[in-house]
């Protein structure tokens, strides 16, 4: 059955029921020329020569790199050059996750292309440059480079090392198969995150239009029937309650009631207790201690964690939520403590907050929390497929 299960994907395309081929990345590939240029090598102007550094590697800069790829620029010189289809590796990393990151060349951004500082350039001989990427990204892969990398600060790895790493081949055709399907979901993911980043951007935008900028009483976008000035009032003015986290989690037990704390703020599975309840979604919720001292959060209920405050307000909440996270850099620059950050305590009676007719807060709040939920519903759904592709990754390899 283990021999089974070595040769064997767990899931398979129909038509496809031969073994698999061990193999080592030596007997596959062939080790090309890659040079120790580093970034000051690099021109601002066009010279016809970019290269791949293995920063631009671990940054995404040099991923899958095609004919638009924005490469940097270096001077020309006589140098072995790469080509289409071969694999460039950072053989350099800050962490065990980062050894041995893959770029792969589908497409020449210019007519000269050079590997460059701590990478090791490889020329596939008997496979798809396509299905080695993505076998270089495989949790089997990870696991080898954690196992054979090197270093304490800066984790490296080896031609000698990397050449061993062995692994299971399908056939030609197969391989191909494999990484059309992977390809799909990247391309998905890549409109996804485009589609994501641009309505966060829109969000930006709208954050700064609608509320009132440099002491002006008046936003530069509005809604139509709404012409009067804002008020400027203290954010005391606008909260009726204040609530002091005080459950500890480690002191509860099992029950229905949500347990609040910044691993559930920030996404974090729910953790039901017994807590007594004591904040509703419409509370608005501020983490008074730590690095992030000052953020704000929304849209949850249940029993508060000792390190967050809540504001119950008079003021529309959807319309204060946002008023503040449009002022989150303002409250981390100018409201917090310095050293071991917490959210100074006079916060309520020194930050002033501009405020509007309630009619027109509502129309803000609501509109802005229908922009959260779409931001919200791309950002799930870029979650599931960065999901799926994991689970491809780690079912159609062996």
């Amino acid at each position: 059955m283990k021999d089974n299960q070595a040769k064997y994907p767990q899931l398979r395309f129909k038509g496809f029921t031969g073994p698999w081929e061990k193999h080592s990345l030596d007997e596959i590939t062939t080790k090309t020329k890659s040079y120790s240029l580093s970034r000051d090598v690099e021109r601002d102007h066009e010279t016809g020569y970019r290269y791949i550094h293995y920063g631009d590697i671990h940054t995404g800069v040099a991923d899958i790199v095609t004919e638009h790829t924005n490469l940097p620029n270096i001077e020309p010189a006589n140098y072995d050059e790469l080509r289409v289809n071969d694999l460039v590796v950072a053989d350099a990393s800050e962490d065990y996750q980062g050894i041995a990151e893959p770029a792969v060349v589908v497409g020449l951004p210019t007519q000269h292309l050079v590997a460059g500082l701590h990478t090791i350039a490889l020329r596939p001989s008997s496979a798809s440059s396509l299905y080695l990427y993505y076998l270089l990204h495989t949790e089997s892969f990870k696991h080898f480079g954690y196992q054979t990398g090197t270093g304490l600060k800066v984790f490296g790895i080896s031609w000698s090392n990397l050449s061993k790493f062995t692994f299971m081949i399908p056939s030609r055709p197969e391989q191909e198969k494999i990484v059309k399907l992977i390809e799909s979901v990247d391309n998905l993911t890549s409109d996804n995150q485009r589609k994501l980043a641009k309505l966060k951007e829109l969000k930006q935008g709208y954050l700064q239009k609608l509320f009132p900028q440099n002491g002006s009483k008046f936003p530069q976008l509005r809604f139509a029937g709404f012409a009067d000035a804002w008020e400027e009032r203290r954010l005391k003015d606008v909260v009726e309650k204040q609530i002091k986290g005080k459950a500890q989690f480690e002191k509860l037990a099992p029950g229905e009631v949500e347990y609040l704390d910044t691993s559930r703020l920030n996404g974090g599975q729910a953790i039901l207790t017994n807590g007594l309840k004591d904040v509703t979604l419409d509370d608005i919720l501020i983490l008074w201690d730590g690095s992030k001292a000052g953020t704000v959060y929304h849209g949850f209920e249940g029993v508060l964690g000792s390190t967050l405050k809540a504001y119950r307000t008079s003021a529309n909440s959807k319309f204060v939520y946002q008023y503040l996270k449009r002022h989150q850099d303002n409250i981390y620059n100018n409201y917090r403590t310095p050293n071991i950050p917490h959210v100074q305590k006079d916060f309520l009676n020194v930050f002033t907050i501009s405020v509007p007719v309630s009619d027109e807060q509502e129309k803000i709040g609501s509109f802005f929390k229908q922009l959260d939920d779409t931001i919200d519903l791309h950002q799930r759904k870029l979650e599931k497929l960065q999901e799926l592709k994991k689970g491809y990754l780690q079912k159609m390899f062996v």
